[in-house]
This record gives C-alpha cells, structure tokens and sequence, in this order.
C-alpha cells in the first residue's frame, strides 16, 4: 500500500487540491491525515468539504480542538476565523476526530506527541526557533509507542529520522502552513523556507522499513497570500509568499 501523508493543511484548500492532484498523479492508494485542517485566515470551510468529498481519514490537531470549540470563548483569531466559517455539525466533526490512530498494521500517527496535542517530539526551542532535539531526548518523548513506524505533524517541518532502537519517525511537512508564530509558552517561530505545499508518500516494505518520498509542489500561494492580506493577516501573508517569517524578510515582527 502506498500511503499520502498530509498535514497541517490550516485551511489552505488551493495547496490542498495541489497535493491531492498530485497524490493521484504518482499512484497513491490512501490519504491519510495527522490534523490541523482548517484553522486560519483562509478557506476552512472549503478545505473541509474537499476533505469529505474525499473522504480523508485522520486525527484530531490542536487547532481543530480549538476550532472545534462548543464555544468562541478564549479562541485566538485563526481559530476564530476557522470557528465562524463553520456550522455545528462540522465543529462537532473536527471535535470527535480520534487522539491517535493507526492508518496501517505497524503505523502510529497522532498530530504533536503521544501525550499532548500542542508539544513537539523532534524540536527544542532555542532562541526563539526550532532545532532539532538529542536523539535520547526524542526517545523519551515518544516514551513506549509500539510501532516500527510513527507519524506527526505540528511542526510544520519536514523530517525523517530512524531511532537506534529502529523505530521511524515521519513528519511530512505542511500542506498549507510554510510558517508561523507561536506566543504560548516560549514564544517561537517555525518556518519551512519554502512556500510549497509539501507532504509525503509512505510504503511499507517487506521488510517493515519504510519508503519515503517527500514531495513539495506549487501551488498558487499567491493567491492564499492575498487571502490572509484580504483577512488582516499579513503575518500569515508571508510565509505563504517565501517561506519565512517577517522577521527573516527584514520586518519588524518574529
């Protein structure tokens, strides 16, 4: 089986619809999805129905927690933009997606960590940027999973590391999201350096390691960047133009 991994689309359905052209393109026989759908300033409601239509499996990301909230209450204004654009029934949706999930025997996916929704397993903060943690450190947040090979998303950077033990661990990258800001706890930035819409191809082999085929693709970012502008979101504008924060590209903000 010959698995598309998709991640932190964040209602970005323009790059969505490029992955899922190109996932058919090179054979793909399932989707599946490690969350983060919709939140953001730019098409949550539609990035949600082109998943339906296709019927993509998943789990549940923390911003589709928050999106999904019975209550705007206390939401941060991407949640509150995906919050408004949708009905009941579709937060309720986003809201009862599972925790964790195993889209093939072997396989484990949960969007952040195994215990939280919000933390990452392969990144240290460090001046306010991501870097890759100890490889000891990474085992100790994975803990115990039981699985040759294991999927998140969250940071919104690619990478595929094999731990001593020999477990894998996949993260594809972001669909829809080249970068962003994160004032909660220590604030940080992430940025992928790159504006494309990025995701993976997974196949098992017979010997149970995978085969990995990171894909990056353009889309019409300019596009999902004039969006966010229309949105009072610069901040959103321009990583969806470079791939960089403001910051790197000499503005004021980190």
């Amino acid at each position: 089986m010959r698995l598309a991994i998709l991640a932190d689309i964040h209602g970005n359905v323009l790059a969505l619809e490029a992955v899922l052209r190109d996932a058919a393109h090179q054979g793909a026989d399932a989707l599946f999805d490690l969350g983060d759908r919709v939140s953001g300033p730019l098409w949550p409601r539609e990035t949600l129905d082109l998943m339906r239509k296709h019927a993509i499996p998943g789990v549940r990301g923390n911003h589709d927690r928050l999106a999904g909230s019975e209550s705007p209450d206390g939401l941060g204004p991407s949640d509150r933009f995906a919050f408004d654009a949708l009905d009941p029934e579709s937060r309720a949706m986003l809201r009862a997606l599972p925790f964790e999930a195993s889209p093939a025997p072997g396989i484990r996916a949960f969007h952040a960590t195994p215990q939280h929704d919000d933390r990452y397993v392969v990144e240290d903060i460090v001046e306010g940027r991501l870097v890759r943690a100890p490889v000891a450190k990474i085992a100790r947040r994975l803990g115990p999973v039981d699985a040759r090979i294991i999927l998140f998303g969250h940071s919104h950077r690619p990478d595929l590391l094999r731990l001593p033990e020999g477990r894998w661990i996949l993260n594809p990258g972001s669909v829809g999201c080249a970068g962003y800001q994160d004032t909660t706890g220590r604030a940080h930035v992430s940025e992928a350096g790159t504006p494309l819409a990025c995701y993976a191809l997974l196949t098992l082999t017979a010997s149970g390691d995978p085969d990995i085929t990171f894909r990056a693709l353009p889309y019409d970012n300019e596009a999902a960047a004039r969006r966010a502008d229309e949105n009072g979101r610069p901040d959103w504008a321009a990583p969806l133009r470079s791939g960089w924060m403001p910051a790197a590209l000499g503005g004021s903000g980190a």
